[in-house]
C-alpha cells in the first residue's frame, strides 16, 4: 500500500474517560501507530460539551472518530468536533462522511446506533440512532474516491456470528459492497474476525483500559491493555 498509514491504534467506549485517552497516548510511541480511530461512546451521558472539547483536544494530533449512541444531544458533539478540526488540521470527524489519510487511505462511518428497521425514526437528541438505508445513502460518497485502502468505521457492528455482539445486515452489505481492508467496531469485548475479505476489529472499551493495534500492511491485530489497567 502507499506509503502513509501503516499502524493504527483502535480505540472503542471512552465514555468519558479523559485521563484514559491521555494515558493511552502517553503509551503510543512504542506502538509506532500513525494515527488513531475512535468509535463508541465519547462520553458519558451525563458528559458536557467541556468533554468533547478535552477529548478532541487530547485526539487533535490526528485521528478520525464517529460518536457513540450516547453522544446526545449530536449537536454538541458536532459543534465540538467541528471547532476543534479548525484548529488541528489532522482531527477528522467522519460521522456519515469521509475524509482521507496520508497515502491516500479512505476513512469513511457512521456513529450511532443503526437499525435495519426502514422505518426506524432517526434520533440526534435524547440518543443517536439512525435506519440503515440512511448510512447506505451518505456513503455512497465513497465512490467518488478512487482510494485503494480504506477503513470504515462504525459503533453498531455488522451481523457477524463470530462478534458476539447484535449486529447489523445493512453495514454488513455495506463492507460487502465496498471490501475496506479493516472496519473498526464499537462492542464490550475484544474481538477480531473476517467478513468477505475485510477484517473487523472490535478493540473493546478504552474506559476498561482496552484498544488494539492494527497493522494495516499485514492485517494483524494486537490486543492491549492500559499499563495501569493491566497491573490491577
Amino acid at each position: 500500500m502507499a506509503q502513509g498509514v501503516r499502524k493504527l491504534v483502535a480505540v472503542a467506549g471512552i465514555g468519558g474517560e479523559v485521563h484514559s485517552l491521555e494515558q493511552l497516548f502517553g503509551e503510543m510511541s512504542e506502538s509506532g501507530a500513525d494515527a488513531v480511530a475512535v468509535v463508541g461512546d465519547l462520553g458519558a451521558p451525563w458528559s458536557k460539551a467541556d468533554t468533547y472539547r478535552a477529548i478532541f483536544r487530547a485526539l487533535g494530533e490526528g485521528n478520525r472518530h464517529t460518536p457513540g449512541r450516547t453522544d446526545a444531544p449530536l449537536r454538541d458533539y458536532l459543534r465540538e468536533s467541528y471547532n476543534m478540526e479548525i484548529a488541528y488540521p489532522f482531527l477528522h470527524g467522519v460521522h456519515g462522511t469521509v475524509a482521507l489519510g496520508p497515502g491516500d487511505v479512505l476513512f469513511a462511518g457512521m456513529g450511532g446506533e443503526i437499525a435495519d428497521d426502514p422505518e426506524t425514526i432517526r434520533a440526534e437528541e435524547a440518543l443517536v440512532r439512525y435506519p440503515g438505508w440512511e448510512v447506505e445513502y451518505r456513503l455512497k460518497v465513497i465512490r467518488e474516491f478512487d482510494a485503494q485502502e480504506q477503513v470504515f468505521l462504525f459503533t453498531t457492528p455488522p451481523a457477524h456470528k463470530g462478534l458476539r455482539e447484535p449486529g447489523s445486515e445493512v453495514l454488513a452489505e455495506l463492507i460487502k459492497t465496498y471490501n475496506p481492508r479493516l472496519v473498526i467496531v464499537g462492542g464490550e469485548e475484544p474481538v477480531e474476525e473476517e467478513l468477505g475479505r475485510t477484517l473487523v476489529v472490535c478493540p473493546g472499551r478504552l474506559d476498561r483500559g482496552r484498544y488494539a493495534v492494527v497493522d494495516l500492511r499485514t492485517r494483524s491485530v494486537e490486543a492491549a491493555t492500559l499499563a495501569q489497567q493491566a497491573a490491577i
